[in-house]
């Protein structure tokens, strides 16, 4: 049997040897070490909470800015969303646009919850996406922003068409985030724009039925075997002129209305661009005799082929043949020039080819009339826009043969430009891509 002895076992002392007298105590080399590591560390965190108090109150800044600016938008809507659509920004434009206090909204309703189910399973369709916000944001998340038209369902039921600017979101590690929308009300503006529309194409349609009916009896009375006096012709001759004058008018305002509305069409074929040239010389000749304006034509001995639609070209260089003369005063000059050019892919034109560059007829009607001023030559081929000089001289027009003749351009693939200094004339270049060899 163990016996266990209950006392405890002695401890043996351990002697510290002491440093000889005169002998520096490491013990206290150690503390002065660690006293100095101690302060060191506390300086660094002295350091960093100040920095760190320095970056909080800069965000806080600068959060504060960004809510002040966006709560100082009140005309446009502000939407934020997380990545799923979930709404985390709700501006007072978006709370008057919609019906709904911000706090009914943020963290509760989604972005698609204020769109037309079936305007976004149709965007789905086109674009190939999934319904809902993958169909929203297609556009954008493919090209980095997106504006169109969608339709906003406000809280009591009411309908706006809204012009949203899609843009995608990242953090501060620049991780995408979620996405902005940023809404403009346009309701009123494409509501006149359609009644505009329906009002410019009622009124031609309703113009060009009489006016095509006065038109054929003028000519049967004009060919009429019963002769007319020289006066009576005179009187008939000036109606038929006006009259042929406002058919055009009505042809021009159905055409701005077709372009609007999408429905402008082409019949494309191979056209000689030299005989629509002489065409416009021959149309204008007579108009730049009265006005004592002299038409100098400049072809190539070759002409220059292009598919395009020889109706509408023909439209839209007598439309700037027209200009020219009614802008010309007596003893001007107006040039009609036609060349072959090269087109490169940042879209210069030049004499001399160059590689990747495409063949391209250049056609320039140049006038020595009053000049167009600077700042108005960006508004030039907005539909009935007129001139400042245009106004002042009081020459006719409505102000819609540059708009129509900038569409024709547009719808071949072409371009237009234009030079021009107020009291030094004006040059019109219409460059259109040249037919395949």
């Amino acid at each position: 049997m163990t016996t266990i002895d209950p006392r405890p076992a002695p401890v043996r002392a351990v002697r510290v040897p002491r440093p000889r007298a005169g002998s520096p105590d490491p013990r206290d080399a150690e503390l002065d070490r660690l006293r100095k590591e101690n302060a060191a560390l506390l300086a660094q965190e002295r350091t960093r909470a100040d920095e760190l108090d320095v970056a909080t109150r800069m965000l806080a800044a600068r959060a504060q800015t960004m809510t002040s600016v966006i709560d100082a938008v009140t005309e446009q809507s502000i939407i934020g969303t997380d990545r799923d659509g979930v709404i985390r920004v709700w501006n007072p434009g978006a709370e008057k646009m919609l019906g709904l206090p911000r706090s009914e909204v943020v963290r509760q309703r989604s972005i698609v919850d204020f769109h037309l189910a079936e305007e976004l399973d149709a965007q789905a369709e086109t674009c190939g996406s999934a319904p809902g916000l993958a169909a929203l944001v297609h556009a954008a998340h493919a090209h980095g922003s997106d504006v169109r038209d969608w339709t906003y369902v406000a809280a009591d039921g009411q309908q706006r068409t809204v012009s949203v600017a899609v843009t995608p979101r990242t953090d501060d590690r620049g991780v995408h985030a979620g996405w902005n929308f940023v809404g403009t009300d346009m309701t009123e503006a494409r509501a006149t724009e359609r009644m505009k529309d329906q009002f410019v194409s009622l009124i031609s349609h309703e113009l060009r039925t009489p006016l095509t009916s006065i038109l054929g009896y003028l000519e049967l009375v004009l060919e009429d075997e019963q002769p007319l006096t020289d006066e009576q012709r005179k009187y008939l001759t000036t109606v038929e002129r006006n009259a042929d004058r406002l058919l055009r008018l009505v042809g021009d305002l159905l055409f701005t209305a077709q372009v609007d509305a999408g429905r402008f069409s082409l019949e494309p074929h191979d056209v000689d661009l030299a005989g629509v040239v002489r065409a416009a010389e021959e149309t204008a000749r007579v108009a730049a005799a009265t006005a004592g304006v002299r038409l100098v034509v400049d072809l190539p001995a070759s002409g220059l082929v292009v598919p395009g639609d020889a109706v509408r070209l023909g439209q839209a260089c007598d439309n700037l043949v027209s200009n020219a003369v009614k802008f010309t005063p007596a003893g001007g000059t107006v040039t009609l020039s036609l060349r072959s050019a090269w087109a490169a892919a940042d879209g210069t034109v030049s004499a001399e080819g160059r590689p990747g560059a495409s063949p391209v007829a250049q056609l320039a009607v140049t006038d020595t009339g009053m000049g167009i001023p600077t700042g108005e030559q960006g508004k030039l081929f907005t539909r009935f826009f007129r001139s400042s000089t245009a106004q002042r001289a009081a020459v006719p027009g409505v102000g819609l043969g540059l708009a129509i003749t900038k569409a024709i351009t547009t719808a071949h693939g072409g371009t237009l430009d234009l030079v021009s200094a107020e009291g030094a004339g004006t040059t019109f270049t219409l460059t259109l891509p040249l037919a395949a060899a």
